[in-house]
């Protein structure tokens, strides 16, 4: 089951985003995110041409994604199953954000399989470029990662 600060997490820093004011059911539609990503909702991938979603359809998506996100979890890092519940969301959040790939290949992985948080952390925070430069919404992402993970 998915971390209620998972949720959390992901819903903070995704945001339901691209709401245009024109429209009058207050629906999102897809975007260009600052990795270079079409996304809808609260960070979901999708097509340029994916139609508009209500706030609904996009915590559909958002429950669907981070039960993907967990899975990948807890495959790559099989130690969070018995570790407190801000730690797994934390990385949960970090593998929605950036990916399974990013986090299987990661020294964080390494590091978190080795119960080593401090430095767990040390790696959560190098995880904060986009586009090739440092996004202020990673930085703050990552430091509430640190947060739920430490805390």
């Amino acid at each position: 089951m998915v971390p209620q600060s998972a949720i959390e997490l992901a819903k903070r820093f995704e945001g339901f985003h691209r709401v245009p004011k024109s429209d009058p059911l207050r629906r999102a539609h897809p975007y260009i995110c600052p990795a270079g990503f079409w996304t809808i909702g609260y960070g979901h991938l999708c097509d340029p041409q994916h139609l508009p979603i209500t706030e609904h359809e996009a915590e559909v998506y958002l429950a669907s994604d981070l039960r993907t996100a967990l899975a990948a979890t807890l495959r790559y890092c099989p130690v969070l199953a018995t570790e407190s519940e801000g730690r797994l969301a934390a990385i949960v959040d970090f593998t929605l954000n950036l990916g399974a790939g990013r986090l299987q290949t990661s020294t964080l992985r390494r590091r978190v399989n080795q119960r080593d948080w401090g430095a767990a952390g040390k790696e959560l925070r190098r995880w904060v470029y986009g586009g090739g430069q440092v996004l202020p919404g990673l930085l703050a992402r990552r430091e509430a990662e640190v947060t739920q993970m430490l805390g």
